[in-house]
């Protein structure tokens, strides 16, 4: 399965004031700049937002064949609409997995999802029984592809030792204000095991534009500096810096304004050379390279 190289994050969807026929309208308009993956995640808006993209597919009937979803279970928050769950926690159980993508099934209205992600790194995990559940949901074809998101390396190993196949990403925050996953072995095991990663909060959270503190200072300068040399958008240049990597990242947009997730796009067309692309890192970390 091939995923778009930008996928549109529904994180923030309930901001936007968008639903059923003007969600689909606005998924209409991504597809056509080339995006035909989304990413969604059972408590995303508290539980309400597999609901709205699920309104969208029905007010376009044919626009589900044209998508390739992606959600993500384990987490579970105190919810009125969850009235089981007691506490803040994690549940990696196969129980619990399962009954996840049911529920996002239905809420979806649809009869499978493209990739199912674990959410977070859940200490109480049991790769076995994880294992039992993704058989389980790619026997009764429910789910396509399975992956997991802000997993160390080595708690993505464990869980890859128990699988038949592999992993199809690790989806990780990262951007030119947040380098982690470049230094600590994210990366390099995605390179490793040749997936793709995926990146959410590619702008630092809005931090790009509006953060005061050094590093933002010092990384919207360069990025302002590199743009205009580009001829590009200082987002642009932010999303170009994610795409120059080899291991071959995928951001996730975050705006429901789809001249920001045209940005986006446009990075794919607007490479960082090697110097631009250190002079952002530099400025990131606000030391000179070694």
């Amino acid at each position: 399965m091939e995923l778009s190289n930008i996928i549109a994050g529904l994180w923030r969807q309930p901001e936007w004031g968008l639903e059923g026929a003007e969600l689909a309208a606005w998924t209409r308009e991504v597809l056509g700049l080339g995006i035909d993956t989304i990413d969604l995640a059972d408590i995303y808006g508290g539980y309400t937002v597999e609901e709205s993209f699920g309104s969208a597919l029905r007010a376009d009937p044919g626009l589900r064949d044209e998508l390739k979803l992606i959600t993500k279970c384990n987490i579970k928050l105190v919810s009125e609409r969850r009235p089981q769950h007691q506490r803040h926690g994690y549940d990696s159980s196969r129980a619990h997995i399962v009954d996840s993508v049911e529920r996002s099934l239905r809420a979806l209205g649809t009869d499978r999802v493209e990739v199912l992600l674990l959410h977070r790194q859940d200490p109480l995990m049991d790769p076995d029984e994880v294992a039992a559940a993704f058989s389980e949901l790619e026997t009764s074809g429910k789910v396509l592809e399975f992956g997991v998101s802000n997993f160390t390396p080595s708690h993505l190993e464990a869980l890859q030792s128990r699988l038949s196949r592999p992993l199809v990403t690790n989806q990780v925050e990262a951007s030119v204000l947040h380098l982690d996953p470049f230094q600590d072995g994210t990366f390099d095991q995605a390179l490793t095991r040749r997936f793709r990663p995926m990146a959410w909060s590619p702008l630092g959270g809005g931090r790009l534009f509006s953060g005061d503190g050094e590093q933002e200072v010092r990384v919207r300068a360069a990025a302002s500096r590199i743009a205009e040399e580009l001829g590009a958008s200082v987002d642009t240049v932010a999303y170009s810096f994610l795409l120059r990597h080899p291991v071959g990242l995928r951001p996730i947009t975050g705006s429901g304004k789809l001249d920001r997730v045209a940005a986006a796009v446009r990075a794919m067309e607007a490479p960082l050379s090697r110097d631009q692309w250190f002079d952002l890192w530099t400025a990131s970390t606000g030391s000179p390279l070694p």
